[in-house]
């Protein structure tokens, strides 16, 4: 044995050849923590020392390579400052570079995921061998930072700058076909004979007949582009990533910088590059917000499968009554993933309308090639429809998806009640109205619980599992089970009106309200909350939405909370509804839609919308685009902190998670949570006292008041 750690190992397998193994004792996956990093130097120089070595195989003893780096390391590394994060990346690309320039070539068994760090470490090898189980790829940019570990140096010398910048600035995984194809790596073999391949190839190095000393020359040169070649590559590139990824994720653009600046350099001068644009990149607010992002998002998941652990029972054929498109899309979404799901509906033209939607969403699977038609078929064929309750004996669980009115849910459960299993879970999909309001008068409220799916089914990742006064925890761990079954995140709130996400995004169409009584122009407020980040403003947004249900849904948090959210005067929403204008369902609402060339509603100016609102709004007055910002999103803000203070979501984690997977919150900004701890929450109360004559909306709550006078912060 050369060297044994606790995450790898060097022995000498023969014939000179040295097996580097990685390992991480503990561990279910191989991450690059600041522990490995320190061994795989370790065992680089215990391997330049030992005598008789011709060649070096890196392999995994786990079901994957490596994982990337290890990001709970990151928010520490990232808050010691720019100097501090570009000397540290620097002293990682020595260790990667004593291990590129040892005397002996070195060959890579790629046999699972390889992501971010993992693919710079294979990229320190001469060659590359990639088992068709594997994927490949550098998501840093999805971070807001990008590869540090040489990546952006070795990739382009390897791929050309092209392919390199594709790699990089869409951070996507790459299947082992296009990472051949692109030059990634140099052969693909089945799994089992990945590392038989990569030892074939190691010997083939060692006896001359793959020049592995050019190889590692291309890579340690400057890259082969004259400067009129390297100007017009880099400038183009920028122009594409530029505008793919805009004023608020800088990541992308700081990459292809980097890549320009260490074009003509050496290895060792371009990683010098890298680490000073790296490091710029790693301390922006936007790191901070998607690294953290990243974590909530692990966290929510864990939390998850605590709940799911607490399941009665599995969950092996479910059922859906209405048949629309919202349970047309359940079905879809259920059937998709494995699960026999019933439609049920009293209309068989609502039947027809749900397996249509069913049928529409798989034929586009089939179109884009991610699905065969025998599996479309087999999919299609899990969702029954039916006009009656004949088979519901045999339901775990029963997702009510009918009318958004409380006196017809109540009426469907008492009738559905009667003819289920005892054990059977009856979950509503009601967006706003009560959990235990709606189990007032069943015979078993412990088996009924909130189910919100979130508008198109299949495209939204959150589910809302609303756990009523008296839901049981195996009926609230059975549904969590089912979501994540379905390929959901789900994250368990309490009970109350407009559950979380619909309670707190009803204050932010208050304050838009706000602005159109006071003189705003609507189009002005959707410009200025897109440039913060939305990816549609909020007229926008209740016209996707269906204005008449934004009306509706705002009548219930009005009665819910009318201290703060029962408005004293007509807003236009209400006025435009009134005159039919019901947004992209009929095709007009705060603008007008028509279907584009593919059949998508392509919105328009209209009019006819200033004429009707006009009696509700003040005279028309520009306001400063903050000032828009301001006061749509601290109603918001105020009442995500109120929520955290009731126990309606159970930490910032969740309630940041929801609104990003819910509503799209700007991710950029990591959710309300971590947008107040990056505003400062002692600016944010003076901002929300700035505005309180706007009423009750604008007063913070005392979770913030108390946090600002202790100096606390949400992620510490």
């Amino acid at each position: 044995m050369i060297y044994s750690g606790s995450a790898l190992t060097a022995a000498e397998i023969g014939d000179g050849i040295v097996e580097l193994k990685l390992d991480l004792t503990g561990e279910s996956v191989n991450k690059l923590d600041q522990a490995t990093l320190r061994e795989f130097g370790a065992a680089t120089e215990a391997i330049a020392k030992a005598p008789g070595v011709t060649g070096v195989l890196l392999t995994s003893g786990k079901p994957v390579f490596i994982v990337g780096a290890d990001i709970t390391e990151f928010g520490g590394m990232f808050a010691a400052g720019e100097e501090s994060v570009a000397k540290g990346v620097l002293e990682v690309n020595r260790m990667l570079c004593r291990f590129e320039d040892l005397p002996v070539p070195t060959v890579v068994a790629i046999n699972g995921i390889c992501l971010g760090g993992g693919t710079e470490v294979a990229l320190a090898c001469d060659c590359r061998v990639m088992s068709t189980a594997a994927r490949i790829g550098l998501p840093e940019v999805k971070l807001g930072i990008f590869p540090g570990f040489g990546g952006t140096v070795r990739l382009p010398r390897i791929i050309g700058v092209d392919n390199a910048v594709e790699w990089i600035a869409t951070g996507s995984e790459k299947r082992p076909d296009a990472a051949l194809k692109d030059g990634a790596v140099d052969a693909v073999v089945a799994p089992e004979k990945l590392r038989d391949a990569a030892l074939a190839v190691l010997r083939q190095c060692i006896a001359g007949k793959l020049d592995w000393k050019g190889r590692r020359a291309e890579k340690t040169g400057p890259l082969k582009l004259n400067q009129i070649e390297a100007t017009m590559a880099f400038t183009s590139a920028m122009a594409v990533v530029g505008a793919q990824a805009g004023p608020n994720y800088p990541a992308p653009m700081l990459a292809l910088k980097n890549m320009q600046a260490a074009a003509a350099l050496g290895r060792d001068a371009a990683l010098e590059v890298e680490a000073q644009h790296f490091a710029k990149a790693a301390v922006t607010p936007q790191a901070s917000a998607l690294v953290g992002l990243f974590l909530a998002d692990q966290m929510v998941k864990k939390v998850g499968g605590g709940y799911a652990k607490k399941a009665a029972k599995e969950i092996r054929q479910a059922a859906v009554l209405g048949a629309g498109i919202m349970g047309g899309g359940i079905a879809y979404q259920t059937a998709y993933k494995g699960t026999p799901i019933i439609m049920k509906d009293i209309r068989d033209e609502a039947l027809a309308l749900g397996m249509a939607e069913a049928g529409k969403l798989l034929s586009k699977q089939v179109e884009k090639g991610r699905m065969k038609p025998e599996e479309m078929s087999a999919t299609l064929s899990r969702i029954r429809p039916t006009l009656n309750y004949g088979d519901f004996k045999g339901v775990d669980i029963i997702i009510e998806a009918v009318v958004e009115n409380p006196k017809v849910k109540k009426a469907v459960f008492a009738e559905v009640e009667d003819l289920v299993r005892e054990d059977t879970i009856i979950a509503s999909n009601t967006s706003t109205i009560s959990i235990g309001f709606l189990a007032d008068g069943l015979k078993r409220p412990q088996n009924f619980v909130g189910m919100h799916f979130f508008n198109p089914v299949h495209m939204m990742p959150l589910v809302e599992v609303i756990r009523g006064p008296k839901s049981s925890e195996a009926a609230v761990g059975s549904t969590v089970a089912l979501a994540q079954k379905m390929g959901k995140t789900p994250v368990v709130v309490n009970d109350c009106p407009g559950f979380f996400v619909n309670r707190v995004l009803f204050p932010y169409f208050a304050g838009f309200h706000l602005l159109l009584r006071d003189g705003a122009d609507f189009q002005a407020v959707d410009k200025a909350m897109e440039r913060f980040g939305w990816p549609m403003g909020p007229a926008y947004l209740m016209d996707v939405v269906g204005m008449d249900t934004a009306v509706h849904a705002a009548a219930v948090m009005a009665e819910g909370f009318p201290d703060r959210m029962r408005p004293d005067f007509r807003g236009a929403t209400e006025v435009l509804v009134a005159a039919g204008r019901f947004g992209q369902k009929n095709g007009l609402g705060y603008y007008s839609y028509a279907p584009d060339k593919k059949g998508k509603p392509k919105k328009s100016t209209d009019p006819k919308a200033y004429e009707l609102i006009a009696p509700v709004c003040a005279d028309r007055r520009e306001f400063a685009p903050e000032e828009i910002v301001a006061r749509c999103m601290v109603p918001m803000v105020n009442e995500v902190a109120r929520c955290l203070e009731e126990g309606i979501v159970a930490s910032p984690q969740e309630a940041d998670m929801a609104l990003i997977y819910g509503i799209g919150f700007p991710p950029f900004r990591g959710g309300a949570c971590r947008y107040l701890d990056q505003t400062g929450i002692a600016q944010f109360l003076a901002l929300a006292e700035r505005h309180s004559s706007l009423g009750k909306l604008y007063e913070p709550p005392k979770l913030l008041r108390d946090m600002a006078a202790a100096g606390k912060k949400f992620f510490g």
